[in-house]
């Protein structure tokens, strides 16, 4: 366990797996500002941000927090809609602001009512599209942005058809160091004595190893090198001057469109939900299961859009894919993150040229690993032991974040947990003491301590499923609060239904606030004041 108030007291574990989240991030920061029409550095600086200042003022301990795959579209258009980016990024300062002002009136609360088994569907629906995204890169096919999470692609295909197409664009030397970095990965995980040289990742090695390959590749002539546009591709600042255009800042002027206000809203809303979504998982997967203060944390992503927006970054959440990364490399605090951010900053102003030496196939069998962990199939099989009230609003979650987008799955399996609560709530309302009736048997209905108007339907098809010449005790002994709606229902059986066909009823512990004999204003007084009477004792 993490010492709390110690960042360095776990450097060791810490530094490594900030390594790892490093090299899956540069290339999602980079893909995600293409993709985002924003410029290159905008994803970087994001990145930077996200781990150093949100990484520092999260109590989160694996959560790690950049430019989000989620926000590429909105983006796209923001800018378009817009007309610059300095104004756009104006939006970016207006979000941040209104995210402060959610952690403080502790909106972060709203993540306790995420189900696990939406937020597990979530995370196995992210690996599944990992492994979809990433196995054309492993291959050698480049076409799509790395960290494109959407199932329809820019190109006009799609998460399943890109597979198809991969075999017009197949590159031998990607599959070569896909596979040996696979091994490396394998290996570092499996093979004892390297499991324990916790100081260097495999992923570092493997990312060596990849590169080392390549130039061999190249030096030797082979068909196997991998050309430029299969690998990292940062942009290098060659001049001060260069690097100064590269930090844009907001143009404020902007605060009196509309439309800057409408983009800003729309930003905060969404970032402040997949941060939330991201927390929570990110708290499923830590193996300390330790509970981050999401209020908190909105104002950390708050005050993070904030600095980003005001040096030219995108803006971010907090992502479930480098928290993930983060989490498999064995990071025990948010040390971790800041790592990480710090080693973006550095990196990406002393060795872009080194970078971009880099193959994608490398950081494919990173996040193909990655994936796979995400949606283990040991998951899938616990979900479908615990019954169909965990699978499918489970495995309904997971289809639509792989099909749709991850807000729409989440919203859909939690509608679908909410029917099932409510479905089950319906059958708490009583219990039977016999369930197959015949003419003569004596029933036992018992309620609930609180039936509400939404047991009515099942209390009135039970009634009138009730035989002839029955007998029924209708026992209410526990019960503190019964709606009106289903008095009238027990009422109307009693005086009417029951005489009709003979049926005897019994009703025990109604007492006076339940007295079915009483009509109107009399029975209104009665119930309020046996409520009072309640409330009092």
């Amino acid at each position: 366990m993490t010492k709390k108030n110690n960042l360095f007291a776990n450097l060791k574990s810490d530094f490594a797996s900030g390594l790892v989240v490093f090299l899956v991030a540069l290339p999602l920061c980079l893909g995600i500002a293409m993709a985002s029409g924003a410029p290159l550095f905008s994803g970087i600086i994001a990145g930077v941000v996200g781990g150093i200042v949100v990484g520092y003022l999260s109590k989160s301990h694996i959560s790690v927090s950049g430019p989000a795959a989620g926000l590429t579209a909105i983006v796209l258009t923001a800018i378009t809609d817009l007309g610059a980016f300095d104004i756009f990024l104006t939006a970016v300062f207006i979000a941040g602001l209104i995210q402060l002002a959610l952690g403080f009136i502790k909106a972060g609360s709203i993540s306790n009512y995420f189900p696990t088994n939406v937020i597990e569907g979530m995370l196995a629906g992210i690996g599944i599209i990992i492994i979809l995204k990433q196995l054309p890169h492993a291959f050698g096919y480049d076409s799509d942005f790395e960290g494109d999470q959407a199932f329809a692609q820019t190109d006009g295909s799609n998460s399943f058809s890109a597979l198809f197409n991969i075999v017009d664009y197949i590159q031998l030397g990607s599959i070569v160091i896909t596979i040996v970095s696979m091994i490396i990965l394998i290996a570092w995980t499996k093979v004892s004595f390297l499991k324990k040289m916790k100081l260097v990742p495999g992923a570092l090695i493997a990312v060596i190893i990849g590169v080392v390959l390549n130039e061999f590749f190249i030096v030797s002539g082979s068909s196997l090198a991998i050309q430029k546009e299969h690998l990292v591709s940062l942009p290098v600042p060659t001049s001060l001057e260069e690097f100064k255009q590269i930090i844009v800042t907001p143009n404020f002027s902007g605060v009196t469109n509309p439309k800057v206000w409408i983009v800003a809203l729309t930003i905060a809303i969404v970032a402040s939900i997949e941060t939330l979504l991201c927390i929570e998982a990110a708290d499923r997967m830590d193996v300390y299961k330790r509970y981050t203060d999401t209020n908190v944390e909105l104002k950390a992503q708050g005050i993070g859009n904030i600095v980003s927006s005001l040096i030219g970054g995108l803006p971010m959440t907090s992502v479930v894919v480098r928290s993930s990364a983060n989490n498999n490399a064995g990071a025990k605090s948010k040390m971790s993150t800041i790592i990480h951010g710090i080693l973006l900053l550095i990196s990406v102003l002393t060795i872009p040229t080194i970078l971009n030496k880099i193959p994608l196939a490398t950081l494919a069998a990173i996040l193909l690993l990655v994936g796979y962990k995400l949606a283990n199939p040991a998951t899938f099989k616990h979900f479908w032991q615990n019954g169909k009230y965990q699978f499918v609003p489970f495995i309904a979650t997971l289809l639509a974040v792989v099909f749709l987008d991850l807000l729409k799955g989440v919203a859909l399996g939690i509608l679908i947990s909410i029917i099932f609560i409510l479905k089950g709530n319906l059958k708490r309302a009583y219990s039977f003491r016999k369930q197959e009736y015949a003419d003569g048997d004596v029933i036992h209905i018992d309620l609930a301590q609180e039936v509400s108007f939404l047991n009515k339907a099942a209390i009135k098809t039970t009634l009138n499923d009730i035989p002839e010449n029955s007998q029924v005790i209708i026992n209410a002994q526990d019960t503190v609060y019964i709606a009106h709606d289903v008095l009238d229902l027990i009422k109307e059986f009693k005086k009417i239904r029951a005489k009709e066909e003979n049926i005897k009823v019994k009703l025990v512990g109604f007492k006076k606030a339940y007295d079915l004999t009483n009509t109107g204003e009399e029975e209104k007084h009665i119930f309020v004041e046996h409520n009072q009477t309640i409330k009092k004792s």
